[in-house]
């Protein structure tokens, strides 16, 4: 026998108050005068021994009255053979993700389960109720009534192991009883042991009945015009038969396009043309089954024109301005030794070329010019042996900065570029099908690269030629040769122009900006503040401060699990306005085929909440045993007042 509220068995300490009445009776005694006492004494001896009997009873009972009364408030238990305890701590975890947004046979998952714990819960049962983003501790039904009428569904996905984290936090001296409601999507064996041995557990799992579903999985830029855009809208399908799929596409609130998708693949893009203009999207599609993943939010920002500084001899770097147009890039080249180092921090892009000394402070310079989101293109010096080895010497100190790339040895002998990577963001919008009759360039001498970044452009011995570095806000582009005339025909290579141009147009500048809800990845916006100052983000509905760090002309911004709601936003310095921006919920819900009801074979799985309620209250009134103490105290009350009737 256990006892649920022992520290009251403290009380067990009050019997010795009736064991001191009956030892010392305080009774006043009264004479009374007889004219006759001979009938006294026949009856003195009789009287004094059912007297004895009379106290020695009633004590007894009144004992066992108070002891009986003080066990019942302990509230006994007993151990059930059905459950190691049937007395425990209640907590109940509902998944409101969005994978609940399906439709079972009494409508939406979480909407029927919130209506059923609503019904079904017993209106004096105490529990916690946790969700993915919220938390009821030590309460009731009719407490929190309201509050459950008005969950919502949270962009963050069902993990079962951080919610089982916070129950074993909440520290308790009793057992705790599970009852975990999830469609049981996406859920892993690890986040299954997470659940202690010693909880009682119990699983509802709600069953969708249409798992056909659709999701707009990304908006890209496929091709940047003159004056346009051309973007795709990637449309992904969970199951089969799709025809006739609107698809709408809306820049702020109004209407730019809308056509009719016929689905017959896992993936399927539809390429739209946009104004080559600051672009507040939203990409539409209407489906019956999920609906959060409907709606996909995009931003675009008019670039304005890319700034380029190439460091480098200018003979060398005649090639370039031939690339780097006045219509699109402010270009600009300098010696090293003519080099404005206050004009870095305002470019986009530095292209070192060919350098056979760099400065110091060029270097310091470079290394905080990439943090802060600029892209850097490295072009080594490989004229002559001699300085080839000086070369190396020279750039290795600045790519350890970066990454883990080094130059070593100089090869000298002729290698041909044979290989691109054309899933590579530098030529994925390029070639259209991977070609193989292509007229490739080559070089005569070139660096053996050590690398662990995968190669853009490769030699035919599958050696690296071009390879990136990429870093939160940019990229560091590294050659294993040198581009000149003398060296290589890489000049006069069909590949020179998308290379150089998408290294050039590869920032966050020119990206399409989608942040996925939730996402650590930060976002680095051109502002110029004090250290007082702030940017926030907001729209008509939602306003929020994100986490951020000044960067010279620039700011940091972390959003972590803000906003709350997938939309469009714009962000201010005070009144200012800065930039467009957009975010969206994670896709990671939109298949509801894969179950893993196969990994709950150790747990006791139930069909529906009121089953589960019914189970444990039969368990309960087998465990609990403080009834009959509250019967027994009643049992002895009765007896004692027919022994005070009675007994004379």
């Amino acid at each position: 026998m256990q006892f649920k509220h022992p520290e009251i068995l403290y009380f067990l300490f009050l019997l010795l108050i009736p064991v001191l009445v009956h030892l010392f009776q305080l009774r006043r005694f009264k004479t009374e005068y007889f004219t006759n006492v001979r009938f006294l004494k026949e009856i003195e001896i009789p009287s004094r021994r059912t007297s004895k009997i009379k106290k020695w009873l009633l004590l007894i009972c009144r004992l066992l009255l108070l002891a009986f009364i003080i066990l019942a408030f302990s509230q006994p238990f007993s151990k059930s053979l059905v459950t190691k305890n049937s007395l425990n701590e209640m907590y109940i975890i509902v998944d409101n993700s969005f994978s609940m947004q399906a439709k079972g046979q009494k409508g939406e998952l979480f909407k029927r389960t919130i209506e059923d714990l609503l019904e079904h819960t017993p209106e004096n049962q105490n529990f916690s109720l946790l969700t993915n983003s919220e938390t009821f501790w030590n309460t009731d039904i009719k407490s929190i009534r309201k509050e459950l009428q008005n969950l919502d569904y949270s962009a963050q996905p069902f993990q079962l192991e951080s919610v089982i984290a916070k129950i074993k936090s909440h520290k308790s001296a009793y057992n705790k009883e599970l009852i975990i409601i999830t469609d049981a999507l996406g859920l892993k064996p690890n986040q299954i042991k997470s659940i202690d041995g010693n909880f009682i557990s119990y699983f509802v799992i709600p069953k969708a009945e249409q798992k056909n579903n659709l999701s707009i999985d990304s908006v890209f830029i496929k091709e940047n015009l003159d004056d346009f855009y051309e973007i795709g809208i990637k449309i992904k399908a969970f199951g089969e038969d799709f025809k006739n799929i609107p698809l709408a596409l809306y820049n702020k609130d109004k209407l730019l396009a809308k056509t009719s998708v016929n689905i017959d693949t896992k993936e399927k893009t539809v390429f739209f043309t946009i104004p080559k203009a600051d672009f507040h999207g939203r990409a539409t599609i209407s489906d019956n089954s999920l609906p959060y993943d409907n709606s996909y939010y995009f931003s675009i920002s008019n670039p304005g024109k890319t700034n380029i500084i190439s460091i480098g001899e200018t003979e060398k770097s005649s090639f370039l301005s031939r690339i780097y147009t006045s219509d699109e890039f402010n270009y600009s080249n300098y010696d090293i030794k003519n080099l404005d180092y206050n004009r870095i921090e305002k470019q986009d892009v530095i292209l070192i070329n060919e350098l056979e000394e760099i400065p110091q402070a060029l270097e310091s310079t470079l290394k905080d010019f990439v943090e802060k989101g600029g892209n850097l293109i490295l072009i080594p010096y490989s004229a002559d042996t001699n300085l080839n080895r000086n070369s190396a010497q020279i750039l290795n100190p600045i790519l350890k900065n970066f990454g883990n790339i080094q130059f070593l040895s100089l090869e000298n002998k002729e290698k041909l570029i044979s290989k691109i990577a054309f899933d590579n963001p530098l030529f994925k919008s390029v070639f259209e099908k991977q070609v193989t009759n292509f007229q490739f360039p080559n070089t005569r001498t070139s660096f053996k690269i050590k690398n662990s970044y995968p190669a853009i452009l490769s030699y035919q011995d599958q050696s690296v030629f071009l390879t990136a570095i990429q870093n939160p806000f940019s990229y560091v582009y590294v050659f294993a040769s040198s581009l000149n005339k003398k060296n290589s025909n890489f000049q006069n290579s069909p590949l020179i122009v998308p290379t150089f141009y998408n290294m050039a147009e590869n920032t966050q500048k020119t990206a399409v900006t989608a942040i996925v809800i939730g996402d650590s990845k930060p976002l680095l916006i051109e502002a110029s503040l004090s250290k007082e100052e702030i940017v926030n983000v907001k729209n008509k509905t939602f306003d929020f401060i994100p986490i951020q760090q000044i960067k010279s002309n620039k700011v940091k911004l972390n959003f972590a699990d803000n906003p709350t709601i997938a939309g469009n936003f714009e962000i201010y310095k005070k009144k200012e306005f800065l930039k467009n921006i957009s975010f969206n919920y994670d896709r990671t819900e939109s298949d509801l085929t894969p179950n893993s009801e196969n990994i709950l074979s150790n747990f006791k799985i139930i069909d529906t909440i009121e089953t589960v309620f019914n189970t444990l209250q039969a368990n309960q009134n087998k465990n609990e045993i403080w009834m009959w103490f509250v019967l027994f105290s009643l049992l002895f009350l009765v007896t004692e007042i027919l022994i005070q009737k009675f007994v004379k």
